[in-house]
């Protein structure tokens, strides 16, 4: 199958999803009204509330849900075959992503551009609100530790990368001083600034940086001298006015996006390389079953519970008018879905697009679950690498140039999570009466650090085999639970609830029996820290979503009921006023 016949139909259908499926969400499901007074204008007070352009809108909020994730997800699922995670992709982005994405961001923006957590207090319960905390919790907990692990990674297996990614830091806080002193726009000095960070590529490859003289010195592993400087980096970069570093990355990184995408779609265009992967792989036996597995393996790139984070409570408070959700909530997800679809291309076609026999390569990279999962990081970024020879770009220079990308995107949305667990954690410390930690900054960016650390440096394979599945769970997991407090909103406004309940019921039994699976595989476990750590932490999170799903169940009961009461009424009230009319 030439993977330009697959990019091309999958585009198609992205677009017809957008013209059709979201109108006719906007129109018959959200009912948005372009009159309404958004947050951002009744709120506004140039910080925080602040109407935006939708394109700007745009721009930040797909930058700040297109992280890792919907790359690394797609390039371990393809296990099962390229057909199976495409069609995951494509319907999940469409049906699932584009509905939860621009349903939590209109239920927000109808609640004061409030986290879809409080809604849920509104919409549901107080209980709610808490059990949703505490889930959002360890999903953001879980987060941090796998993309800490995938910049990790990326950092040790290619030192070339690392001066590029450093040096966007000086620069990003360069741009952001010139754009805030200036009061300029900041497209002219990120695309500067972005020239400035590929040009040290060049460089990168005759000054390769590592941490071995460190590593060595200690007594510990790169990799976990990675890790540490990593958390050490996040932990003081989340504590800066967003404007100092944090925005002027996803300035910096919106131009990587737009670039990498062109690399890739241009290079299938142009390389015409055929999909050496089979449809459906024939995997060994002992393998993960691709059902429930699949559904939680890809999770950003179909649907993604750390989306409605995103949408709800910051996105939302920057919208001018509500008729733009449309287009900056579920166009988003159809952006994050086609760097899914690259990212199954890259590992499917890109990966194998210079060997003299395709088919046996793939086999080899994909001989069984370890090591497809360890070796996914590598494998989109050589899949990048091939599409960009087909552009003329050397290898090792696409290569690099693949890992700096990633890397970009693992340490926007790191920086994004790592300010939000703060967030949690202060919220949390503020309910039990943690005043200490709620109204102390240093000391809730060390509590929300801590769990994270200690998951990223567990010893062996679980950042990509046993704690991806565990983050992609909890993130379903969480969209399923966003879903459910969108459905209750839209059926107390007495419209149908069909098209979210759909996604809804489907994503919560898919994690619920991908939950059962994990806990029953880290309870029989060999390993201490899978019976004494992943288990309960496992067991904990399938106990706070039971409950929660019964709270949403008896929410959504008690709105039917209401619903049906208030049509009661209404037939009658019709039947009086004929009676009246026949007297």
């Amino acid at each position: 199958m030439p993977a330009v016949i697959v990019l091309l139909v999958v585009l198609a259908i992205y677009a017809l999803g957008y013209r059709y499926y979201s109108s006719y969400l906007a129109r018959r499901v959200y009912a948005l009204d372009p009159a309404y007074v958004t947050p951002a204008h009744r709120y506004s007070d140039g910080v925080d509330f602040v109407p935006t352009n939708k394109h700007i809108v745009f721009a930040h909020h797909f930058i700040s849900i297109a992280g890792a994730a919907p790359i690394v997800g797609p390039a371990i699922a393809v296990f099962w075959g390229w057909l199976p995670a495409l069609l995951w992709v494509v319907l999940g982005t469409v049906f699932a992503a584009g509905a939860h994405d621009f349903g939590a961001l209109v239920v927000s923006l109808r609640h004061k551009a409030r986290s879809i957590g409080t809604v849920a207090r509104d919409v549901i319960s107080t209980r709610a609100r808490t059990l949703f905390l505490l889930i959002i919790y360890f999903l953001v907990t879980m987060v941090n530790a796998v993309f800490a692990v995938v910049i990790a990674t990326l950092l040790v297996n290619n030192p070339e990368a690392v001066l590029p990614v450093l040096l966007t830091i000086p620069l990003a806080i360069g741009v952001g001083q010139y754009v805030y002193r200036k009061r300029t726009a900041a497209l002219l000095p990120s695309l500067l600034a972005l020239v400035i960070v590929y040009s040290a590529i060049w460089l990168g490859q005759h000054v390769p940086i590592t941490v071995d003289p460190i590593a060595n010195a200690v007594g510990l592993q790169p990799m976990t001298v990675w890790i540490l400087l990593i958390f050490a980096y996040t932990f003081f970069a989340s504590r800066l006015p967003v404007w100092v570093l944090l925005q002027p990355r996803d300035y910096i990184n919106q131009q990587q996006m737009v670039l990498a995408l062109l690399v890739i779609m241009l290079g299938v265009l142009i390389g015409w390389n055929t999909i050496a992967a089979p449809a459906v792989h024939d995997v060994p036996e002992g393998s993960p079953p691709w059902f429930p597995l699949l559904f939680i393996t890809i999770a950003c790139g179909a649907v993604s519970g750390f989306h409605s984070l995103v949408s709800s409570g910051t996105t939302a408070k920057q919208l001018n008018k509500e008729s733009d959700a449309r287009y900056v909530g579920y166009l988003g997800s159809l952006g994050e879905g086609t760097l899914a679809l690259c990212s199954i291309l890259a590992a499917t076609a890109g990966v194998v697009a210079l060997s003299a026999t395709p088919a046996a390569d793939w086999q080899a990279r994909y001989a069984d679950w370890e090591t497809a999962s360890d070796g996914a990081l590598g494998t989109f970024t050589e899949g990048v690498a091939g599409f960009a020879n087909n552009l003329g770009v050397p290898v090792a220079i696409g290569t690099v140039f693949a890992a700096v990308v990633v890397i970009s995107f693992a340490a926007t949305s790191l920086d994004t999570a790592v300010r939000l667990q703060r967030y949690i954690v202060q919220e949390i410390a503020e309910m039990v009466g943690l005043r200490a930690v709620a109204r102390n900054l240093t000391l809730a960016t060390a509590v929300a650090l801590s769990l994270p650390i200690i998951l990223a440096l567990l010893p062996g394979d679980f950042a990509f085999g046993t704690l991806w599945q565990l983050f992609g769970t909890t993130n379903q997991l969480t969209a399923g639970l966003a879903l459910a407090v969108i459905a209750v909103w839209v059926t107390r406004r007495r419209r149908n609830p069909i098209v979210i309940l759909i996604p809804l019921v489907f994503l919560v039994t898919m994690t619920s029996w991908a939950l059962l699976i994990q806990l029953h595989e880290f309870a029989t476990s060999a390993d201490p820290l899978e019976v004494f750590l992943l288990a309960p932490l496992d067991a904990i999170i399938f106990l706070l979503a039971v409950w929660l799903i019964i709270e949403a169940a008896v929410a959504l009961r008690r709105a039917w009921a209401a619903r049906a009461v208030e049509a009661d009424a209404g037939e009658e009230s019709a039947v009086r006023s004929g009676e009246h009319d026949d007297r």
